[in-house]
């Protein structure tokens, strides 16, 4: 089983704006959400270890994710859903997020350490999860544990600045999972932030030095991504997408193929990892950039199935 964590929310987001109005449409989201339910309409075993509320918005969350085949491995919270609202300016998305003590905040290390099955073979952790407080530290202190017990450990931060408090407390913890994590993902804006100073070349060169990942993906929007693993790199080009709707969980859909690619092509193991060659890295990584394209095409997040990608 692929075991996701990370954040679980409701996206408001923008349907209309006029003079007198801003209309908004509610729809699931979150970076480990989206990842979880990529992963699994692509035919995989997932289970989903953050809580998700028992409000009436939680059950709209919880329903899609089960429905899906999900299988949902804490108990349910009573605290709150978490709220993104989603702005959007020529397609692109931008949020604000209302996530205080709600649901998906209630983490400590006993709770995932009695819910993380015994069948996981790889755990993946995302975005808002690490951001700051008791969750963060538990986050990363699981996601080390499970990296020593020979589990594969895979992350996609997902930086939101806004939403970073200590710049300083977070760069240490990132790099604190970068360096216990066997897959890594982040766009090329996650580089420039975490290496301002630096250009694209210098920043993944930096990347790659600093870190003791397998296989390191970055991702570079319309200009497709960049796969790098046992001393290749393989780029490949953004898949076409006729009819551009929106980019939300587009990076989340990339990354939840990626991880029902290499489960299903025996790959999702520390040892196997090693062994990845150049060919089949190129094959995961433009079938990746093709359900980004797919999901690009419609409203939200609402990643392929494997039949759509086939």
């Amino acid at each position: 089983m692929i075991v996701v964590g990370g954040d679980n929310l409701i996206d408001l987001i923008e349907s209309a704006r006029n003079d007198g109005a801003v209309s908004f449409v509610g729809a699931r989201g979150g970076s480990g959400y989206n990842t979880a339910r990529a992963a699994v309409r692509q035919d995989q075993s997932v289970g989903f270890i953050t809580p998700i509320a028992t409000d009436n918005l939680g059950h709209f969350l919880a329903e899609k994710m089960i429905s899906d085949g999900v299988e949902l491995l804490s108990p349910r919270s009573q605290k709150p859903s978490s709220l993104a609202v989603v702005t959007l300016n020529n397609g692109q998305p931008s949020y604000q997020f209302y996530r205080d003590d709600t649901a998906e905040r209630q983490v400590d290390l006993p709770l995932l350490q009695n819910n993380f099955p015994a069948n996981g073979r790889a755990f993946h952790l995302t975005s808002l999860a690490i951001i700051s407080g008791t969750d963060a530290d538990a986050w990363a202190d699981f996601f080390a544990q499970k990296h020593a017990a020979g589990i594969v450990t895979t992350l996609d931060p997902n930086v939101r600045p806004m939403l970073i408090p200590d710049r300083e407390a977070y760069l240490e913890r990132l790099w604190r999972l970068m360096n216990t994590a066997d897959i890594i993902k982040l766009s090329d804006e996650d580089l420039e932030w975490v290496f301002p100073d630096l250009d694209f070349d210098a920043t993944c060169a930096e990347l790659l030095t600093k870190t003791k990942a397998k296989l390191t993906i970055v991702t570079k929007g319309g200009e497709g991504a960049i796969g790098y693993c046992n001393g290749a790199s393989v780029t490949v080009p953004a898949h076409p997408v006729p009819k551009m709707v929106d980019t939300v969980g587009a990076g989340d859909t990339f990354m939840g193929t990626v991880l029902s690619q290499l489960n299903a092509s025996g790959f999702l193991a520390q040892d196997a990892l090693e062994t990845l060659g150049q060919t089949t890295l190129t094959t995961l990584l433009t079938r990746a950039a093709k359900a980004a394209a797919i999901n690009c095409g419609r409203e939200g997040c609402d990643p392929p199935t494997a039949e759509e990608l086939a």
